[in-house]
């Protein structure tokens, strides 16, 4: 029996993912810090290694003795970080994992990026594996090092062949989101009678989704290759509507302009002043920030799920849990 580890199986796609392999009969160790709130794992027996992704003592120890090596850990938050945390969060502790799977001879790494690392498209021609880098305009420090760290992992398999596979997860829907992390948009949504929605649109994908590509890159997947595991293009207005239709509430759907939108993200990205709207969030709220699966549906034979029923799921999650 293979023997995984998991990187961040605190985090929302960690914990899903540590619940899936869990329940195929996967051997799990998982890499956390001591203060690490395990609450979305606490009920699944694995081997837990307590350390810190950016210590490199740390990570050569986790990884030692595991079969594959699944990096989902990362700082995701799109404001009142610093570039020097991403870069150590994001860049330099992937540094450390790509370092220790080589030493120890890992037969697998699942590097788990970000699709934007991909350029975005529309809805008539969406973003695929084969664009290059659009978003450096965006400012954002979690992008900007989240494409270095995949341009290192791809540099490790070109120089000393690392067993690496890059997946890109879009933006994922679902349960379990503990924290919450996507889950915010879904609490925005719920929580308002009057909604003001962003002129964009993303690509939503369900976190079972996610979890079923990274697993099925391990055995199906092309090292050096990257996969993009996304589900479905709407409009922000298109997400919210069916977040209304799922939830039975009876709101108001108020569209923002654009120009309104980026210059209150101006403001907010100014010195001194503090509050969750800069102008990368603006700027990506705008954004027609569209992308295709099929790649990940013909090599990695996945079958996505309707975004319906990723928010239905994460909807009854919230309500059971009391988020809303």
């Amino acid at each position: 029996m293979k023997k995984i580890l998991i990187t961040g199986a605190n985090g929302f796609l960690g914990s899903n993912l540590t619940r899936e392999l869990y329940r195929m009969g996967f051997d799990i160790k998982i890499l956390i810090r001591p203060s690490a709130d395990v609450k979305g794992i606490e009920d699944i027996p694995c081997e837990i290694f307590y350390g810190s992704i950016s210590n490199n003592d740390d990570v050569h120890e986790a990884v030692k003795g595991c079969d594959t090596v699944i990096h989902t850990a990362c700082i995701t938050e799109q404001w009142g970080v610093s570039f020097a945390e991403y870069e150590d969060a994001n860049f330099t502790a992937t540094k450390y994992i790509t370092a220790a799977c080589l030493a120890h001879k890992v037969q697998k790494f699942i590097y788990v990026s970000t699709a934007n690392t991909i350029g975005p498209g529309d809805k008539s021609c969406p973003g695929n594996e084969l664009n290059g880098f659009t978003l450096f305009n965006a400012n954002s420090g979690y992008i900007n090092s989240k494409y270095l760290a995949q341009q290192y992992v791809l540099e490790q398999v070109a120089s000393k062949h690392l067993p690496a596979i890059v997946v890109n997860p879009t933006f994922m829907i679902g349960p379990h989101d503990v924290k919450p992390s996507s889950g915010k948009l879904i609490l925005y949504g719920l929580k308002r009678r009057l909604l003001f929605y962003p002129p964009g649109g993303k690509n939503f994908v369900h976190i079972k989704d996610v979890c079923r590509g990274i697993i099925n890159a391990i055995e199906k997947g092309k090292t050096g290759d990257c996969y993009l595991l996304a589900g479905q293009n709407l409009s922000y207005e298109e997400f919210f509507r069916l977040l209304k239709k799922v939830s039975g509430k009876r709101q108001l759907l108020i569209p923002i302009p654009a120009f309104i939108l980026k210059a209150a993200g101006i403001i907010g990205s100014l010195p001194g002043i503090s509050g969750k709207l800069n102008y990368t969030t603006a700027y990506m709220l705008c954004l027609d920030n569209y992308y295709s699966g099929k790649k990940s549906e013909r090599e990695l034979q996945l079958s996505y799920t309707p975004v319906e029923a990723a928010v239905t799921g994460a909807f009854t999650w919230f309500k059971e849990n009391n988020y809303i």
